[in-house]
């Protein structure tokens, strides 16, 4: 059996299909065996640092303001499906799984064309439009989130897909040594801020204000997203207690060192959270009506985390410093996260993906 992975363009999409395919050798499939289709973006680095084959078409997404490249669009989705194609049939792939981005749309065409099953990964409560389109003809549609089958019917709620890191976690155990691999004095309370793969300029503002407030008797580490790091870096010179980052290759490490994290709603972020039992404020990003919220939404309704907008920065503030104050409350929370989502989900995935496959 050969496996056909594609994912493009963010880490939402891109880490869970590394997730996957780590727990696809888990369950015997050589590495050799599979092979992930991208773009141009992080997954053109990201995967083969992992030690996998990849594959790269020239494609994006479409883009919503008025540009040429639009109009050429057609054309690379049918070069890329030609492309994918040609590597299915010369790798003899069994089964191709799509986790979204702009290459799910050849990735499936492709599949098809050459006869092999398609499963769809939906990491988001509210489905992209490349896997909303891919999934009405896919053998399989998996999602993360009981609210994404609202968009897609046949969605059978798996949760998303952790490296294998996660499996693992027990901040009892992993606490002390991940506060010491960031210099931070084994005793000391860690209030952790992170804006996904990325970063986000919004939580680094907030960052910045509770680094440099006087007050503060907890140490701030601070993920600020690498674009990002050169100027936050700046501006923490000097201070005390604030680590500041620019990305972090295991975020299991992350989570055991912090007490209470603040963060994005992304999809992988939730289940992080979620995973590793982790007392939260999530900052949905103000965009994709409301595409984050709605992530945390079960989170939150269960009493794991306080979902505060970006617009309201005080209240983000003074509930950082009300939770950093109060362990009774972070552990009621942490132990509402726990008890939220889903576990394992990346073996699941592959599971199902080698009964399809015929294992």
């Amino acid at each position: 059996m050969r496996f056909g992975l594609a994912a493009a363009g963010s880490g939402g999409h891109v880490y869970p299909a590394l997730a996957v395919a780590d727990a696809l050798m888990d369950l015997g499939v050589n590495r050799e065996d599979i092979v992930f289709f991208g773009g141009d973006r992080m997954e053109a680095t990201t995967v083969p640092s992992a030690g996998y084959r990849f594959v790269g078409v020239d494609i994006h997404g479409f883009r919503r303001t008025i540009t040429t490249s639009n109009f050429t669009l057609p054309i690379k989705v049918r070069n890329a499906a030609k492309r994918i194609a040609a590597e299915i049939r010369s790798s003899d792939l069994s089964v191709m799984i799509v986790f979204g981005g702009y290459v799910s749309g050849p990735a499936a065409q492709a599949a098809r064309q050459c006869g092999i099953p398609v499963i769809v990964h939906e990491a988001n409560a509210v489905p992209g439009l490349a896997n909303r389109m891919v999934a009405g003809r896919s053998d399989l549609v998996l999602v993360g989130f009981e609210q994404a089958r609202t968009r897609l019917k046949r969605g059978v709620v798996v949760g998303n897909p952790l490296r294998s890191s996660f499996d693992r976690f027990d901040r009892d155990v992993d606490g002390v040594p991940a506060k010491v691999h960031y210099a931070i004095d084994a005793g000391t309370e860690v209030l952790g801020i992170v804006g996904g793969s990325l970063g986000a300029s919004a939580l680094n503002q907030i960052a910045l204000k509770i680094a440099t407030n006087d007050t503060r008797p907890f140490h701030v580490l601070h993920l600020t997203g690498e674009s990002n790091f050169d100027a936050v870096a700046a501006e923490a010179r000097g201070v005390d207690r604030w680590t500041v980052l620019p990305f972090e290759d295991d975020m299991a490490r992350f989570y055991a060192a912090c007490d209470l994290v603040i963060s994005r709603a992304g999809a992988l972020t939730v289940a992080e959270l979620e995973e590793t039992g982790t007392a939260a404020i999530v900052v949905p990003l103000p965009a994709g009506k409301g595409y984050q919220a709605q992530n945390a939404a079960e989170l939150v309704a269960n009493g794991g985390a306080l979902l505060i907008g970006q617009d309201r920065e005080d209240e983000i503030c003074d509930a950082a410093f009300r939770l950093m104050a109060d362990g009774v409350e972070r552990k009621m929370m942490a132990t509402k996260a726990a008890a939220t989502g889903h576990r394992h989900a990346a073996h699941e995935v592959a599971k199902r993906a080698m009964e399809i496959a015929g294992a």
